[in-house]
């Protein structure tokens, strides 16, 4: 019996703790990525639609642009899944390499930008809660798995470029590299 009685215990401790640190990122986490949702909402409405796609019109010229630059500001701008909309001004060529540095790079900004990727906020806060636990700053690790992601998701958006080519060889068919 005292097996159960324990049992049920620890069951409700689990739902007890759960609720503690939903109402900490009510209190916390949530408010903070709201803000940034509207400010990101509001300099879009300021600059304009027609300047934010313009800007990704001509980050699309090199690899650099193509794949650290527009990446970041989209995903900075829209955040996660609205981000790849941008790949929308790539040549057809581009689009499979600008949505792999994307998708990328909405995860490993997460502990910087909370906002960029808010659906999957609770990975980083879990791993900012065991950095915390050690007495860290969590933000140090935030700031490297930013800069990191940077040059990764290049990487990735870059050989993906290389294996559709390949696949482009392979198969016969030619994309477009320019814009339209």
């Amino acid at each position: 019996m005292d097996f159960i009685i324990k049992f049920a215990e620890g069951f409700m401790k689990l739902f007890q703790l759960g609720g503690e640190t939903f109402i900490s990122w009510m209190t916390g986490i949530v408010p903070v990525v709201l803000m940034l949702m509207v400010a990101m909402n509001a300099l879009i409405a300021i600059l304009g639609e027609e300047r934010v796609n313009k800007l990704a019109q001509v980050s699309a010229k090199n690899p650099i642009s193509r794949y650290m630059i527009l990446p970041f500001i989209s995903a900075f701008m829209l955040g996660n899944p609205m981000a790849i909309s941008m790949g929308r001004f790539m040549p057809e060529f581009y689009k499979p390499g600008f949505v792999a540095s994307q998708m990328q790079f909405c995860h490993t900004s997460n502990g910087v930008f909370p906002h960029i990727n808010p659906g999957e906020l609770f990975v980083w806060l879990g791993i900012a809660t065991g950095v915390e636990a050690l007495g860290l700053s969590t933000m140090d690790l935030a700031i490297r798995y930013m800069l990191v992601g940077l040059v990764m998701n290049f990487f990735a958006g870059w050989i993906t470029d290389f294996t559709i080519a390949w696949v482009c060889k392979q198969q016969g068919i030619t994309l477009s590299k320019t814009l339209n």
